[in-house]
């Protein structure tokens, strides 16, 4: 592909896409064979401190892996605990692609404990990432929006932007993560209200349980006799939905939490 075609691409920027069977991986790699350039939000010190690792240069292979999809690729590092972290990663995004017109939230600070167990650290520390980092990453984007008249518009219309975030709804025995979690839904669903003015629409996803190399497979057969369609959610599943609500065809859906976890926990 030339490089004049793919400067007409349009850009998203995508966390959590450090690994290489992660969601936001999936979303990345859709996305690329859907027309779009591709930036994508990776830490290693996280992943090092959980038990699948860090891959050495991983992010430079996955950027290869988009590239021969046809888009252009950015991997950014960013530790989203830091205040100042998320505008500085959309300002890298938008000069090394240009102005960015969807974001996908698809990070997370996960380490379980209960209610009784979970220190003030590990309490923060899960806000400061799912909570904080993902508001100053929407924060930025919009800010990205209202200060710009060359971003791509709808019929002349007003700038056609996408926010997505991930999202769950563990509770009990994951008390830290479910918490920040849900707190980051109340951001979403003001952000579709807040930056529509703007013509940028904001949903949640909840994928359900979606193994990316932490369940063992106990857990596995447990989840598939609770969901209604017989099998356990894969990525694409999750990316195949956030590509929808990306898409022109997807504008209308606003302020929304969609669930994609084939009938998980309904009765079977």
């Amino acid at each position: 592909m030339d490089n004049d075609a793919r400067s007409s691409r349009p850009v998203v920027f995508i966390t959590g896409a450090s690994r290489p069977n992660a969601i936001g991986a999936a979303i990345a790699r859709n996305q690329a064979v859907l027309g779009w350039d591709v930036a994508f939000g990776f830490w290693d010190d996280y992943d090092a401190s959980m038990p699948w690792g860090a891959q050495e240069r991983a992010h430079d292979a996955f950027a290869d892996e988009l590239r021969a999809l046809g888009a252009r690729a950015l991997p950014v590092a960013v530790d989203l605990s830091h205040p100042e972290a998320p505008a500085r990663a959309l300002e890298r995004v938008r000069a090394g692609l240009g102005p960015v017109q969807a974001l996908v939230a698809s990070h997370a600070h996960s380490v379980d404990s209960g209610l009784l167990d979970t220190s003030v650290e590990a309490f923060d520390a899960h806000f400061a990432v799912n909570t904080r980092g993902t508001w100053l990453l929407i924060k930025a984007f919009a800010e990205q929006f209202a200060g710009s008249s060359t971003l791509p518009t709808e019929a002349g219309g007003p700038a056609l932007g996408r926010i997505v975030a991930l999202t769950s709804d563990h509770t009990a025995h994951n008390l830290p993560y479910g918490a920040s979690k849900g707190a980051l839904d109340r951001i979403v669903i003001a952000a579709a209200v807040e930056l529509a003015h703007l013509g940028i629409t904001a949903n949640l996803v909840n994928p359900g349980p979606i193994d990316t190399g932490w369940m063992t497979p106990e857990l596995v057969e447990a989840v598939v006799a609770e969901t209604a369609l017989g099998r356990l959610g894969r990525p694409q599943d999750t990316a195949d939905l956030v590509a929808f609500l990306l898409s022109p065809s997807g504008g209308w859906v606003n302020g929304q939490l969609l669930y994609s976890n084939g009938g998980f926990h309904l009765p079977v």
